[in-house]
């Protein structure tokens, strides 16, 4: 019976192949962005927490231009897998303007009401008394986070095309150098090192926009010094044009997806919202937490990333049903297993973390509360996030919507809402309950994945 969750050696070559490039990219990310919150976490509890709440809103712009471009993504992985370079250079013009309209709407949005957005999260029963301190650090954070909106939405369609062109190395050099970069200006500019100015989280910002700026002038001049290689480049902006009838179908597989993830993301914010009625020492702890938490969780979006891939590139290649359910089959095996690892280690540096942190001994108590809880947790994340990277595979964008983002706004936003208005649960309790609702989430992919009506090869 195990045999046939286990597959060869060749097939595990293949997977990490594809996984280890993109997991070490996310690891480096993630470590330095973890780095990066450790330093600001020096300065002060309340810089921390401005910082944590921009980083919220702007994740939802994030995930928007992940969800956008990743409609365009399915058609470039089957493109790829079946040889269509006129495909996959149409896709990748589609990806630069659903790109470009999210930024402009992001800026305007978030130049005008920035503030008002900060403002949601200082609602606690304690937030009188410095809440303008963190609206202050956060509005200075968000006018230099902005400048680096653009880069990183141009360096996404690129570094997104090589890997569903199976290239996952440069988009993983691209990555570390930008994270090396960013790291080194928070050194210089957070703390006023070699003769700079000490900035503090405004020099963290400028860091990050610098190093946005990196990763992209690296992702395009390798694609187009190596057309050759990627054929998508060639006469890539001699035209703007994309066939109407392709322009359609990529617009009819994007929509539930953005859609998808600009509800999670603004259901995800909106748990923390809702965790930050519960006071504002939530806010830098749930701040710590994640940060750990996102490190620990390369492994499972990595692996979803790689499900993702491989699968699309052998419906694209027209390859049996049969074999696509045992390649998912045992991939599913395999990234809940290994996210295991991580689970454990999340679990064993939850004491200590939140010692690196220049705060309250309560918000290093509850930090840690959540860092065990979320842990518990990641097996079940993994499994859920490679259900949803099979399901965008085989074209069931409508699907993933129903199963990502109405589940968050249909299950876990009423609960934490409820929990933590109407009751007088400890907080920690409530964000267990909450995150345990991702154990019901694994049978809704068991059963949806059960059948084969996912299997779908949308381009010829």
């Amino acid at each position: 019976m195990l045999k046939r969750y286990i597959g060869s050696k060749e097939f595990y070559k293949m997977v990490m192949a594809v996984a280890v490039p993109i997991m070490i990219q996310n690891f480096i990310t993630n470590f330095v962005g973890m780095l990066d919150n450790i330093m600001v976490g020096q300065v002060g509890t309340a810089q921390m927490s401005g910082v944590s709440i921009v980083n919220n809103i702007l994740f939802i712009f994030y995930l928007c231009i992940f969800g956008a471009t990743s409609g365009a993504g399915i058609f470039t992985a089957q493109f790829f897998g079946a040889g269509n370079s006129d495909g996959v250079r149409h896709t990748v013009r589609y990806k630069n303007y659903i790109s470009l309209g999210i930024v402009v709407i992001g800026t305007v949005l978030l130049a005008l009401f920035g503030s008002v957005f900060i403002g949601l999260f200082l609602t606690g029963e304690d937030a009188a008394g410095e809440a303008h301190l963190y609206l202050s650090y956060g509005e200075s954070y968000l006018s230099v986070m902005l400048w680096g909106m653009l880069p990183f939405a141009l360096s996404n369609v690129y570094s997104s095309t090589m890997r569903e062109c199976g290239e996952t190395v440069v988009p993983m050099a691209a990555g570390i150098a930008a994270v090396a970069v960013n790291l080194f200006f928070n050194w210089v500019l957070i703390f006023g090192n070699l003769g700079a100015p000490e900035m503090g989280i405004v020099g963290a910002a400028v860091a990050t926009v610098i190093s946005r700026f990196v990763e992209l002038a690296i992702c395009v001049v390798y694609c187009h010094t190596h057309a050759k290689r990627f054929h998508f480049v060639q006469g890539l902006y001699t035209s703007f044009a994309i066939p109407k009838e392709l322009f359609g179908k990529i617009t009819f597989k994007s929509l539930p997806l953005l859609a998808n993830e600009a509800l999670w993301s603004v259901g995800i914010t909106t748990l923390s919202l809702c965790y930050s009625f519960k006071g504002l020492n939530v806010v830098p702890a749930i701040n710590i937490s994640n940060t750990i938490t996102n490190t620990m969780m390369v492994s499972l979006l990595a692996m979803g990333n790689a499900v993702g891939i491989i699968i699309g590139q052998r419906l694209g290649a027209g390859r049996p049903a049969d074999e696509v359910v045992d390649y998912v089959r045992k991939l599913m095996a395999f990234t809940v297993s290994f996210t295991l690892i991580f689970s454990v280690l999340q679990v064993v540096i939850s004491g200590f973390f939140p010692e690196l942190y220049n705060t309250t001994e309560d918000v290093k108590h509850l930090a840690s509360m959540f860092i065990i809880v979320a842990a518990v947790s990641l097996p079940a994340r993994a499994f859920t996030n490679a259900s949803y990277f099979t399901l965008r595979a085989g074209g069931k964008t409508l699907v993933t919507f129903l199963f990502d983002s109405c589940f968050v706004w249909v299950v876990l936003v009423p609960l934490a809402f409820c929990l933590c208005s109407f009751t007088a649960l400890n907080i920690v309790i409530i964000y267990a309950v909450v995150e345990g609702m991702e154990f019901i989430k694994c049978l809704l992919g068991y059963y949806m994945l059960r059948g084969r009506k996912w299997i779908n090869r949308i381009v010829v």
